[in-house]
């Protein structure tokens, strides 16, 4: 199965518009998070993401909530919001979870979740699925421009006891386009200039 993993457009609509383009050469478009920017202009973007008729697979970012990207993609039929919960595509499980965990220090517009708060989000996640976080785990793809770790110990857990197929962030604008392993999984910042993925059998 072909993957276009994506992230962090922030309101690009050229971006989006690169990644509409390129989606016909997927099976499965994931898009992890931050679709617009500060809880602002997302209905512009998603009108042109919803242009994508591959199955596609998305969870809000920190600048969106899921409502706000729920209502947004309403009328896009190929799409599915995921935020603690998870679809099949093609027979192979897609988990989602959403916003900045942990809580980040952008105030209050910021979709953030604490590691107690994600822990309970990530409960249901299933074994060997694709696992869709706009937060990357800690440990992996998690550097900033400035040095430091920043993703989520609750998520680098779950990697550890479920053994997702593959892990699909953003968030940390530092390590876009980068793959890392944590414990044997591979972890794949995708930001939004997108990457094809051959999701292995």
């Amino acid at each position: 199965m072909r993957l276009l993993l994506f992230s962090d457009v922030h309101t690009d609509l050229n971006a989006a518009r690169s990644l509409v383009s390129r989606s016909s050469e997927a099976d499965v478009v994931v898009g992890a998070g931050d679709f617009c920017s500060m809880r602002r202009r997302l209905e512009p973007t998603i009108e042109i993401l919803s242009r994508i008729r591959r199955p596609t697979v998305v969870v809000p970012g920190n600048s969106e909530s899921q409502e706000e990207l729920q209502r947004a993609c309403r009328q896009w039929e190929a799409c599915s919001v995921l935020h603690g919960t998870a679809t099949v595509i093609h027979d192979v499980p897609f988990f989602g979870i959403g916003g900045g965990i942990p809580v980040t220090p952008f105030g209050a517009w910021s979709y953030d979740f604490t590691e107690a708060e994600a822990t309970d989000l990530l409960a249901d996640c299933p074994e060997r699925a694709v696992l869709v976080s706009h937060s990357p785990p800690y440990g992996a793809v998690d550097v900033s421009s400035r040095g430091e770790r920043l993703g989520s110990k609750a998520l680098a857990e779950v990697v550890e006891a479920r053994s997702p197929r593959l892990v699909v962030c953003g968030h940390i604008h530092g390590s876009w386009g980068r793959t890392e392993k944590l414990h044997g999984v591979p972890v794949h910042n995708a930001g939004p200039s997108g990457t094809l993925w051959e999701l292995e059998p």
